[in-house]
């Protein structure tokens, strides 16, 4: 259970083809900042008692540097070997990073101790970017970077406001991905032959971007960062 995660539905989302991540980084910043002007008067909001400043440009930070704040240890330095899993391990276990022993792959125990360290840290507008690839099976490859993917998230007051990533369109690629997935879940994922089929017959780069997306898809609890219990009653309350 949580009071900040909501099933039905996102707030806003859309597709762009033929644009990446950097562009989506734009339209975010316009896009939120266009509507707190009109609907607050100005950038400067207080939520809390905290205040917030939405004025562009907002902070942009892969991951990993924010983790690297943290737990003083760079993580895109590791191999995904044994031995560089091992390393992770110890760094996340140095930080009581819960769960961290059990990670079968650097990048979650990289996800982990950003969710644990770091994300309740980030008040101001944050584009966290460059996330590691097993933890976003639908997003491509950085371009740059092996083992990472062109993907945000922007955080503000401590929560997820938008995510979005460059879509994967390569279907070999994608179909290892879906089998990594239904290993790793014991076989019970179920491949999507539907899906591949469609990227093996083509389609343009696209770009997805959400607003609302997890922390809550209630526009509602968005425009006000309440925990959803404040807004909506629970079931135990009738």
């Amino acid at each position: 259970l949580s009071t900040r995660h909501s099933p039905e539905f996102t707030s806003i989302e859309l597709y762009q083809a033929y644009a990446d991540y950097t562009d989506m980084m734009t339209l975010t910043e316009k896009l939120v900042c266009g509507a707190a002007q009109q609907v607050c008067g100005g950038l400067e909001l207080t939520y809390q008692g905290t205040k917030v400043d939405l004025k562009m440009p907002w902070r942009r930070e892969s991951m990993s540097g924010i983790v690297k704040e943290a737990t003083g240890f760079d993580f895109s330095l590791l191999e995904n070997t044994l031995e560089g899993l091992q390393e992770a391990r110890l760094v996340a276990d140095r930080h009581e990073v819960p769960e961290c022993m059990t990670a079968s792959s650097v990048g979650e125990v990289l996800n982990l101790c950003f969710e644990h360290l770091c994300e309740h840290t980030l008040v101001q507008p944050t584009f966290v970017t460059d996330y590691p690839i097993e933890i976003s099976p639908l997003a491509k490859p950085h371009r740059t970077k092996p083992g990472y993917v062109e993907r945000f998230e922007v955080f503000v007051v401590g929560r997820e406001l938008a995510n979005s990533f460059s879509e994967l369109t390569d279907p070999v690629d994608q179909r290892r991905r879906f089998e990594a997935q239904a290993k790793q879940a014991g076989g019970d994922d179920v491949i999507d032959e539907e899906f591949l089929n469609a990227l093996e017959h083509g389609m343009p780069p696209p770009e997805e971007w959400a607003l609302g997306h997890r922390s809550s898809r209630h526009a509602p609890y968005r425009l006000t960062l309440y925990p959803r219990r404040d807004r909506f009653p629970s079931p135990q309350e009738g």
